[in-house]
């Protein structure tokens, strides 16, 4: 299919199948999707300035709009400059995901690399597009960012990544491994009909989830009031998030660790790392990228996130733009 301008905003695509790493195959498989900005063309009709962004774990295609700060006019990824594109990623609703199947916990397992497939079928069928000027992300989406870029180096010319990691290891295995075993000890997530004992079960994940919602800073410069108003206002979040995407999702964290593959990375990267972050540690996964990836930048942050959980991205500006300088077409 040839790229048309039409499909810029918000909208969902359909996968006649998707196979999965482990032999699975769904058919009529869904994909939601926002694009936004402004398609350039090479003399074949290529578009040259895509820019795809991958979303973190509370995400979809629409956390793409969390970025207003770096696509608006004169920023950075001036929307009249790239095309940013925005895919919510296989197990998320409302993509393909144990939630929007029906298939809940007879969903196929997943992967990282399934994630990164996905997004790439996505591109190759609906957009016509087999290289992308960059790919960033956030968090869990960081994790597709350097995946895509160690088994498939040749398919981007830089990454960006934001608080995110290269493996689970330490405090985060510990978290990942417990939000594990809260879901497997409730009674209810085998049944077929719903129980609702799944949602006192999301309520304790997502009090748990909460505890690194804010950095360390942010935290202890709030009341004890003021943390339990907006730990409440997290947790009925999670009344609305259904539990297997969550199991599914979580799974994929737990089994994380490309720290070998990073070598085979070409992309020139550019990561960033808050050193107040509680769940992603500077110290010990953005620092350590310098000697892991050969062209890469690491730069250290101090937290400026609001009560909304929303982190400033102006603070970053210069290096965005000292490091895009070389990529702008």
């Amino acid at each position: 299919m040839v790229f048309d301008e039409s499909f810029l905003g918000y909208g969902k695509y359909k996968f006649d199948e998707f196979k999965f790493e482990n032999g699975d195959v769904l058919e009529d498989v869904n994909v939601e999707y926002n694009i936004i900005g402004t398609p350039k063309y090479d003399d074949d009709g290529n578009i040259v300035n895509a820019v795809v962004y991958c979303h973190n774990f509370n995400g979809s295609c629409s956390s793409i709009n969390n970025l207003y700060q770096i696509t608006a006019d004169g920023a950075p990824f001036d929307k009249n400059e790239y095309c940013l594109i925005s895919i919510s990623a296989l197990g998320f609703p409302e993509s393909c995901s144990p939630s929007t199947t029906g298939l809940k916990y007879k969903f196929p397992k997943y992967t990282v690399l399934d994630v990164v497939n996905f997004n790439r079928q996505f591109l190759h069928e609906f957009l016509n597009i087999n290289h992308v000027l960059g790919v960033c992300g956030v968090g869990l989406g960081g994790y597709s960012v350097y995946t895509w870029a160690c088994e498939y180096p040749d398919e981007m010319e830089f990454i960006m990544v934001c608080d995110s990691s290269y493996k689970t290891n330490g405090y985060r295995y510990v978290i990942t491994r417990a939000v594990d075993s809260i879901i497997e000890s409730s009674d209810g997530f085998y049944d077929d009909a719903y129980d609702y004992s799944l949602s006192k079960t999301m309520v304790s994940i997502y009090k748990l989830l909460y505890s690194f919602y804010f950095s360390k800073k942010v935290f202890q410069e709030m009341s004890n009031d003021q943390i339990d108003v907006l730990m409440d206002d997290y947790v009925d979040e999670g009344l609305f998030t259904d539990i297997y995407d969550v199991k599914f999702a979580n799974d994929i964290i737990l089994n994380f660790n490309i720290e070998e593959k990073l070598g085979d990375i070409k992309a020139r990267a550019l990561i960033f790392g808050n050193e107040d972050d509680l769940y992603y540690s500077s110290e010990d996964d953005t620092l350590p990228l310098k000697n892991l990836i050969e062209n890469c930048k690491v730069v250290l942050y101090k937290s400026r996130r609001d009560h909304t959980g929303y982190d400033d991205y102006s603070v970053m500006f210069d290096e965005f733009w000292g490091f895009l300088r070389d990529f702008k077409k």
